[in-house]
């Protein structure tokens, strides 16, 4: 986690606030990522491009959501995934996460912008465990966890 990144996302328009946790987004959130479970199952094989897009976006709005619980908003990818490594070095988020959202945020901008046609390695029963685990995460943490997660972070901001 890099604490100057995260001042940074701070300082940005749209970057990382420190908001009033909402269960109603971070659900709406997980019905996204379900959704997308689900559209992933459809065109894989298909499209490497919207493969790429969908996974990324699959993991995204999980992240989001657990985001939306612990009252945290990003409006800037970058950032969402600097608070992602922050949360993983907490053991929110399962070890190694970050950097598989990392790389599937470039595979999503190869194929998605510059036409790259990158093959795309998914295994649907992993995203949807990860999907699973994070969905529990949000629905076990704790007041007290969220509390110290966002004090944490007001720290370093």
């Amino acid at each position: 986690m890099d604490a100057g990144k995260l001042k940074w996302c701070c300082n940005q328009d749209k970057g990382l606030r420190i908001i009033k946790p909402n269960d109603n987004l971070a659900k709406e959130y997980f019905q996204s990522a379900e959704e997308t479970l689900s559209i992933l199952q459809e065109i894989k094989g298909k499209s490497n491009m919207w493969l790429a897009t969908t996974k990324y976006y699959c993991e995204y709005f999980s992240v989001y959501a657990l985001l939306m619980k612990l009252g945290i908003k990003s409006e800037i990818h970058e950032c969402t995934i600097e608070v992602c490594r922050f949360l993983e070095e907490k053991k929110v988020v399962p070890l190694g996460f970050t950097k598989n959202l990392e790389f599937d945020k470039g595979l999503r901008i190869d194929n998605q912008y510059y036409l790259k046609n990158k093959s795309v390695e998914l295994n649907l029963i992993e995203l949807r465990d990860f999907v699973l685990k994070m969905k529990d995460k949000v629905n076990s943490i704790t007041f007290d966890e969220i509390n110290k997660i966002r004090d944490e972070l007001k720290r370093l901001l």
